[in-house]
């Protein structure tokens, strides 16, 4: 699993005067919880990018003031207008608590239903999954090997080592469907079929 360090400072005041100071210094009012007891903080901004802008799980190595913390993001607000984030909350891990997270579905390999012609349809993106922070896999992958046009790969065909998938198992991750320019070959050429028998 991906990690990247950033640096915080205990917020003293927490108000929205002080948060308004906060962003306008270039930081992101934070709060870590998950631990004994909650600590607001504030964070670069500029660190937080690479965090937040990526598909990817990334475990953060907190620095509060000298006192260091694994944690992974667990929400954003951003503002609606310069979609800027406006705070964020991290979520504290321990090496013996599970934490859900949604982890990145990867396609891989080619599938024949889409070389026949047919549509390719992504329905989930990332899936819910629960685990120990060491035993959360990076992403998860799916096969396309065996989409045919009309096939589709479901939830409960992904098995993951110490973790659990939360989502519901019949929900369709991906699936090809027949395009317009198939079906329109198919029905050409059972047209061109009853007219070679007649």
């Amino acid at each position: 699993m991906k990690s990247i360090a950033i640096s915080g400072s205990v917020r003293q005041n927490v108000g929205k005067r002080d948060a308004k100071e906060l962003r306008y210094e270039g930081k992101i009012p934070a709060v870590l919880y998950g631990g004994k007891e909650q600590t607001h903080l504030a964070v670069s901004a500029a660190d937080l990018k690479s965090v937040l802008y990526t598909a990817d799980v990334v475990f953060v190595e907190l620095d509060i003031d000298g006192k260091k913390t694994r944690a992974i993001v667990q929400d954003a607000q951003f503002h609606p207008l310069t979609d800027l984030v406006t705070h964020v909350d991290f979520l504290e891990l321990f090496d013996d608590k599970q934490v859900s997270v949604n982890i990145p579905i990867k396609l891989t390999g080619d599938s024949p239903g889409v070389k026949m012609g047919g549509k390719l349809v992504q329905k989930l993106r990332s899936l819910r999954v629960k685990a120990l922070p060491n035993d959360l896999p990076q992403e998860i992958e799916v096969p396309m090997e065996s989409l045919e046009v009309g096939k589709s790969y479901r939830v409960r065909q992904v098995s993951l080592e110490n973790a659990k998938v939360l989502n519901n198992a019949d929900d369709t991750i991906v699936s090809v469907v027949m395009s317009r320019a198939l079906r329109q070959a198919e029905q050409e050429a059972a047209k061109a079929a009853k007219g070679a028998k007649k």
